[in-house]
């Protein structure tokens, strides 16, 4: 049990492995859900190809676009592309790290979706049937021009009668079938190549730079979940606050109704975290400036702040121990 909080903490902790996941888990959902598709082509000759095609290509435009709205990096990149420059600067290096690793994982469903139709071949088939060439099939040789362009817009629909055995329609079937699963293993093989070639090649370029746009990417990403953090701990602080204030001025309705009131110290330990924040003009004031001017990422200052507090604090111990021993 204890090793599944483990893994269960690490995927929470980690963007990147739990965008691996959700990716890895749209790829097999789009499998899934071709697998228990109905595709029934319309056999008609102005609707094959927009039945086809929109079967091939409308599905992966819609897990594309799931893949970004499931991606919360891409929420994060928007916001620091469109962000005022403020006191800290926009690096468009980390802007397109982040980019080109948001679209590469949500591609991921959308290939694997049209790779599983042109491997299966019935989305080309219905699409195509119309636009083949009759010359290269003897059994159309001696039929009309009306005559073939009905015969090949059936030419997925095997469940007719008048095409189950012909000879014309399987070897239509099979001659499109051919180039469809064709061109599925020869996508797959230029995407693996491109992705051994891009795995290989990484070390021949400059990977400080790609060390420094991942190090600040992972920043601003965990920088966004502990301001949220934050923000959700002040709230509650400040929720906290305000609702011993309205008990306090209803004190004398209060004790009518036998409530039992706070004690005076209760919320004692909320005031030093709300740091002089009292109402929400303040709050807005500073969810402004944090929006409009972001922190330098420079903490310089506030180390030497604290070792001036601390050597200050080490002095007035040793005047203190001088005083005791006079």
């Amino acid at each position: 049990m204890d090793r599944f909080r483990m893994i269960f903490q690490y995927f929470q902790s980690n963007s990147e492995s739990v965008m691996n996941g959700i990716c890895g888990l749209l790829a097999l959902a789009s499998i899934k859900m071709y697998t228990c598709f109905d595709f029934s082509c319309p056999c008609l000759p102005h609707y094959n190809m927009a039945y086809g095609l929109g079967i091939m290509f409308v599905p992966p435009i819609a897990l594309f676009l799931c893949g970004l709205i499931l991606n919360r990096q891409s929420l994060v990149m928007l916001e620091e592309w469109r962000r005022p420059q403020g006191h800290r600067k926009k690096d468009l290096a980390v802007i397109r790290y982040m980019c080109s690793s948001i679209l590469q994982r949500a591609m991921v469903a959308p290939v694997v979706w049209i790779i599983v139709t042109l491997l299966d071949g019935k989305c080309l088939i219905c699409a195509f049937s119309s636009s083949v060439d009759p010359e290269k099939f003897v059994g159309f040789a001696n039929a009309s021009l009306v005559q073939v362009q009905e015969v090949l817009a059936k030419v997925p629909c095997k469940d007719d009668e008048l095409m189950r055995n012909n000879t014309s329609r399987k070897a239509v079937s099979r001659y499109l079938r051919c180039w469809s699963q064709a061109l599925g293993w020869s996508i797959l093989l230029i995407l693996i190549v491109a992705a051994f070639l891009a795995r290989w090649l990484r070390p021949c370029f400059n990977q400080a730079t790609l060390l420094q746009a991942r190090h600040w990417s992972n920043y601003i990403d965990i920088e966004q979940k502990i301001f949220e953090e934050t923000c959700c701990e002040h709230s509650r602080l400040f929720a906290h606050k305000c609702i011993l204030h309205f008990f306090k001025s209803m004190q004398q309705e209060i004790k009518l109704h036998s409530f039992s009131l706070p004690r005076e110290g209760e919320g004692a330990e909320g005031e030093e975290d709300l740091q002089g924040i009292t109402d929400q003009e303040q709050v807005n004031q500073l969810l402004r400036r944090w929006y409009y001017e972001k922190p330098p990422l420079n903490v310089s200052q506030a180390t030497q702040r604290s070792l001036a507090l601390g050597h200050g604090k080490d002095t007035l111990t040793l005047s203190e121990k001088s005083e005791h021993q006079f």
